[in-house]
């Protein structure tokens, strides 16, 4: 076949199509890397063969797609399998119908950011925009073939009546194939490096395909899983839409991912076995950015992944109540986890202000931040806001110094470094100076948005492939709240818990985010049950003290969740109930959208 090799460059292991490979029963009661739910009996299929049969009849096909599928590959395999049921095909590329590569790049210089290696602005148009409306006009079927299938990235912008087939990569997975070369940006001549790769993707080819993937999701009559080339799984759309409804009022996990990174630590990898040992390090797990996340389902041991947004594209007020008139089909809340077990501080940074991250990035809310910590060493620190006394421009003269000759920063002369333990929450709306201090995992509860981080200073260390990571001193002073300073910081950016209910066996202890925060962070202390309200607000959880807890949804749902997995109930689920089984203590945390009347104005455009 033309897969190319390799196709993916990345130490982590390929989520396997069967359940039985992934290794879990042998860790029962750890924390799950490939949480699945039920789609039902008989309703995924596996292998080209069989997709070849349920297709070999349709006469006309459309199958779609999200950028990074290695197209060239799949069209062979498919139709090797189609073949051997003698259908005679006849193959149209929806890519001759693209724009040159120099209009396309046209296009989209606008939202490149230029030479910033890290920032563009987000894409205002949609995928129909990278081709040319007369060449997809002169995509017709062969009226003396059997089968008809115009396929790629935007085939149903071909306008056939025609089957419709999608086929899905994670996120993940196409960065690997970036990394790896086997995979080119939409329309681009050649395959990228990985950086502007993953920066043109997040900008621009992401949105337009979500844009596009949202106009075609409730008439996908099949979804293909494509992140195995060999190893297809796929399913009919109607069963994915009943599966995702099934979730929609309930709950549900998303597969979780997990990176090295310069600062990472050895907590992730010393406490989940299952993680691919051969990395120096994981700094990141990816629990909840579902931007970046998939849903996995299983089926009589098959499994099956499809991208986050599917869910939202349901119908966004199930997922996350009376917020969704805010926030539309984006999902507010993200949890993610940074790891410095023995390993380093990470950068000093903040994150922009509301009307900047709109301004320079087309985002419609920033990056407002909190540091949950799961877990410390007796020196754990988190680097806080300013000491009274800071002087910007003495702060500014010591960065550029440290840039211009690299020499180090005595940070502590600048920012505050608080003592880090368990169960402590540190605030970080916009505009703050942060970074989490070595020995400590980081439990990060924050709006979604997750690469708007402004580094002012990386301790003078390189990225893994040993270059400088790029800093944003400017932008991170054009954001940069001086006033947070002195005994401020911790009177208003380290919450204090309060017990604000309770009952026989529980206590609800309210840990209060920032006014600026649209967001807000319970935490459930039981070794009974206690039983909760949506309250019309979608509940993100994750066990944060105990081996386990049994969630029983009103709907008659029933999982079981293991230390530090992160879990999310639906605001369509209703009432929910929390059980410790064997009677232990346990805490859960809860993060939740505050009442629309609690947001400072201008938080959410």
């Amino acid at each position: 076949m033309t897969l190319p090799n390799p196709w993916r460059k990345t130490t982590q292991t390929l989520m396997p199509a069967r359940v039985a490979e992934t290794g879990q029963q042998a860790v029962a009661g750890q924390y799950n890397i490939y949480p699945s739910a039920s789609l039902g009996s008989g309703q995924i299929e596996a292998g080209f063969a069989a997709l070849a049969q349920q297709l070999a009849g349709a006469g006309q096909v459309m199958i779609d797609g999200y950028p990074g599928v290695i197209w060239a590959d799949f069209r062979e395999r498919l139709d090797a399998a189609l073949q051997v049921h003698g259908v005679r095909t006849h193959w149209v590329d929806v890519a001759t119908a693209l724009k040159p590569s120099a209009a396309i790049d046209a296009l989209i210089a606008p939202y490149l950011g230029g030479d910033d290696p890290i920032f563009g602005f987000r894409f205002a148009g949609e995928l129909a925009d990278f081709f040319e409306p007369a060449a997809l006009q002169t995509l017709r079927p062969d009226p003396n073939a059997a089968l008809n299938i115009v396929y790629g990235c935007g085939a149903a912008l071909s306008g056939w009546q025609a089957t419709l087939v999608y086929v899905d990569v994670p996120k993940n997975e196409i960065q690997f194939r970036q990394r790896a070369g086997s995979v080119s940006c939409l329309g681009a001549a050649q395959p990228l490096d990985p950086k502007p790769a993953y920066k043109r993707s997040y900008f621009v080819d992401w949105v337009a395909a979500n844009r596009h993937k949202l106009a075609l999701h409730s008439h996908i009559d099949w979804i293909v899983d494509g992140q195995r080339p060999d190893a297809i799984t796929f399913a009919r759309g109607d069963a994915l839409r009943r599966g995702l409804d099934r979730l929609a009022h309930s709950f549900f996990r998303v597969r979780p991912w997990f990176e090295p990174g310069p600062w990472g630590g050895q907590w992730l990898r010393q406490h989940m076995p299952q993680l691919a040992q051969a990395v120096p390090n994981y700094a990141w797990s990816f629990e909840l950015i579902v931007p970046e996340n998939g849903l996995v389902f299983a089926s009589e041991g098959l499994l099956f992944e499809v991208s986050f947004d599917f869910l939202m594209h349901r119908d966004p007020h199930d997922i996350i109540g009376e917020s969704a008139s805010a926030f539309g089909y984006e999902f507010p809340i993200r949890f993610d986890f940074l790891d410095t077990f023995d390993g380093g501080n990470l950068s000093v940074q903040c994150h922009p202000r509301p009307d900047y991250i709109r301004r320079h990035f087309g985002e419609v809310y920033t990056q407002d931040e909190t540091y949950y910590i799961l877990e410390a060493g007796p020196d754990a620190r988190c680097f806080l806001g300013f000491h009274e006394d800071i002087d910007p421009a003495v702060f500014r003269a010591a960065l550029d110094h440290s840039f211009q000759h690299a020499a180090p920063v005595d940070i502590d002369r600048f920012v505050q470094a608080h003592p880090a333990r368990k169960h402590d929450l540190f605030l970080i709306p916009n505009g703050t100076i942060h970074c989490s201090g070595t020995d400590a995992l980081v439990l990060e509860i924050s709006a979604t948005p997750y690469i708007f981080t402004f580094k002012m200073y990386d301790w003078m260390r390189l990225d893994l492939d040993g270059r400088s990571r790029p800093l944003n001193i400017d932008r991170a002073f054009e954001n940069l709240y001086f006033d947070r300073k002195g005994a401020r910081i911790a009177a208003e950016f380290i919450a204090e818990p309060r017990v604000i209910d309770s009952g026989p066996g529980w206590e609800l202890i309210h840990q209060p985010t920032h006014r600026n925060h649209f967001y807000d962070v319970h935490r459930y202390k039981f070794n009974a049950s206690v039983d909760v309200h949506t309250d019309d607000s979608c509940h993100v959880l994750s066990l944060v003290e105990g081996r386990t807890v049994l969630l029983e949804t009103a709907n008659g749902g029933r999982q079981r969740f293991h230390y530090a997995e992160t879990f999310v109930v639906p605001a369509a689920a209703g009432a929910y109930r929390l059980t410790s089984e064997d009677g232990t203590e346990l805490q859960v945390v809860k993060a939740f959208v505050k009442p629309r009347g609690q947001w400072v104005e201008g938080v959410v455009a």
